[in-house]
């Protein structure tokens, strides 16, 4: 797959222009957003992320589209464990409902250049060293047995060590103050919460992507196509935040679902590997065929789950929304007690 230097820089600037145009269409004043607003916003990323696979489907092969398609599925499947935590970060840094679509807009953009540097790094280790592909099977077959076994993990609610250690560094204030990044207090600059809480979500997301960029790799070793999966993946995630409650508590099989669909990629990784540094020539598990096993168990757990909950209303309380919405209940504020240790207002 060639991609010359100008489709790349289109795709960019496509991308920082639907930001800009959220920022300044639809975060210009500071709102709750509700359920209608963000189905609506979920549809038309869903619908532009189609319309890029038919894109790169007609532009460079079906073999590319289906590669593309593969990954974002994957990619936004895997990415719906970023709303829990998201969730519980929003809730310990106490941010108010209508700044919540902001945190998320700036938030997800810092994901998607921090996710941009590891596919770089990523495409770079595959190019020269082939073994790399023994290492992300490895890996990928550790998180879905992790998957598979639990999501009780409580996350961290004061985000992670770097924004631990922005806090230790740098006067940070307890108070939000509307809108504001920064803000004056007897005559010395301070950070706000909410730029704290943005920073939390951008880098937090790092973490998961740890697991769910290799797991694209296994699908296609393009990086054009790992980033536009990632990108499309992010992007429709944010406005899915405010459809947590009614949608996804629902889907109580999920984990399952993901630990299946993360072995599958693994062993399709192995294969790929052992194919590339022996003798060997184990069977080739095609582009076409993971899709549809990947449509397959996602169709199966959707399903699965909505019979489960609809026989058993009370499994929806075990869900890991529910346990998000729980975690979220305990540690409301916990983190904005942390801040402002400088604060001479605190």
């Amino acid at each position: 797959m060639n991609v010359s230097t100008t489709i790349w820089i289109v795709t960019i600037g496509i991308l920082i222009a639907a930001f800009v145009l959220d920022f300044v269409v639809v975060d210009a004043r500071p709102h709750v957003f509700g359920p209608k607003q963000a189905a609506r916003w979920v549809v038309a990323y869903i619908i532009a992320a189609l319309c890029f696979a038919v894109f790169i489907w007609n532009y460079f092969g079906a073999e590319y589209g289906q590669q593309f398609l593969a990954g974002w599925i994957t990619e936004y499947s895997l990415s719906v464990d970023n709303l829990f935590v998201f969730l519980v970060l929003m809730s310990s840094f106490a941010v108010p409902e209508m700044l919540k679509h902001r945190v998320l807009l700036i938030g997800v953009a810092i994901a998607i250049v921090l996710r941009g540097i590891l596919i770089v790094i990523g495409a770079a280790a595959i190019a020269k060293f082939a073994a790399t592909f023994y290492v992300f099977a490895a890996f990928l077959f550790y998180t879905a047995i992790s998957v598979w076994r639990s999501h009780d993990e409580e996350p961290d609610p004061e985000g992670n060590g770097f924004v631990r250690l922005v806090e230790k560094y740098v006067p940070t204030s307890r108070e939000y103050v509307g809108a504001k990044y920064i803000t004056k207090i007897n005559g010395k600059r301070f950070i706000t919460p909410l730029f704290v809480v943005i920073l939390a979500v951008g880098t937090t997301d790092l973490l998961f992507s740890l697991d769910s960029i290799p797991a694209v790799f296994g699908l296609t070793q393009e990086p054009y196509l790992v980033f536009a999966a990632n990108a499309f993946a992010l992007m429709g995630l944010r406005q899915l935040y405010f459809l947590l409650d009614g949608l996804l508590s629902k889907i109580i099989y999920l984990a399952r679902g993901l630990a299946i669909i993360l072995g599958f990629i693994a062993i399709k990784l192995f294969l790929e590997a052992v194919d590339g540094t022996t003798d060997l020539h184990p069977p080739h598990v095609t582009i076409a065929q993971s899709l549809m096993f990947i449509g397959t168990v996602l169709g199966v757990t959707v399903i699965t789950s909505l019979i489960a909950v609809r026989r058993s209303p009370e499994l929806a309380l075990q869900s890991e929304i529910s346990h998000a919405l729980e975690e979220s209940t305990e540690h409301r504020g916990d983190a904005i007690e942390h801040l402002g240790s400088e604060d001479p207002k605190a």
